[in-house]
């Protein structure tokens, strides 16, 4: 018997990084998943896991989430993880990168758990975990500025949908890691000016030495998606090796 035996799974930015840890963690705990992202060529990659079927959805796109949410009857657990990180203070961030940064960060969790929580609501039953960070309203981190911004709006709706609808059978969490081994991040790190010293400068920050990786976080997942976590919601749940300390 897997950890989350029957349950049927929605979550975005599958492809990659964390989204993908956690679709596949899933599914081996005996989950049926619908792992969705952009970006087709990589979210395939998924289609060879049992229990996993992908499919492509951009989940700034209203029409694609509600076409999305109407291929199911129920969903038990909907996990909101797309996200992009800016780097910069406020005078680096630009209308444009405000506007992108909190359609993905913000805006489409609003949609996708607009389309998904009255599926949960007509079964007294749901689960929804979002992807925020420590980078947010738990902790000031320089060049974060529209990031950490978007995360701690994030921390809100979570709080705000576990708290108007707790008595309805519905739960909100939300996610909030430190540093992440991903290939985000390493993408970003070869993005800097000085790549060898963009790394040491993630590294050091981390006070056990070492990032956090994708299927740590993952672990985590399972834990909110399962019924071993049944009392908990509206909290913010920290992974991120003391690094807010």
């Amino acid at each position: 018997m897997g950890r989350l035996d029957g349950k049927v799974i929605v979550l975005s930015a599958a492809a990659q990084g964390i989204g993908r840890a956690a679709a596949i963690a899933f599914a081996k705990e005996g989950a049926q998943v619908t792992a969705t992202d952009i970006n087709g060529e990589k979210l395939k990659e998924l289609d060879t896991y049992p229990g996993i079927k992908t499919k492509v959805v951009n989940v700034t796109k209203r029409e694609q989430v509600e076409a999305l949410a109407k291929e199911f009857d129920h969903v038990d657990v909907l996990f909101n993880v797309a996200g992009f990180v800016h780097h910069g203070t406020i005078l680096d961030c630009e209308e444009a990168d405000w506007d992108f940064t909190m359609n993905l960060n913000v805006r489409s969790m609003y949609l996708m758990i607009k389309a998904f929580l009255p599926k949960m609501l007509a079964r007294k039953s749901g689960n929804i975990i979002n992807m925020a960070s420590v980078a947010s309203s738990i902790k000031g981190v320089p060049n974060r500025c529209v990031y950490s911004t978007s995360k701690a709006a994030v921390i809100g709706l979570t709080k705000s949908v576990a708290a108007d609808f707790i008595e309805q059978g519905i739960r909100c969490n939300c996610i909030c890691p430190g540093t992440v081994d991903t290939p985000s991040l390493r993408d970003r790190i070869q993005a800097r000016p000085d790549p060898e010293q963009a790394l040491k400068d993630f590294l050091a920050r981390q006070k056990t030495g070492r990032m956090c990786t994708a299927e740590e976080v993952a672990h985590l997942c399972v834990y909110l998606a399962s019924d071993e976590s049944a009392y908990v919601t509206g909290t913010e749940q920290i992974i991120d090796g003391g690094w807010r300390l």
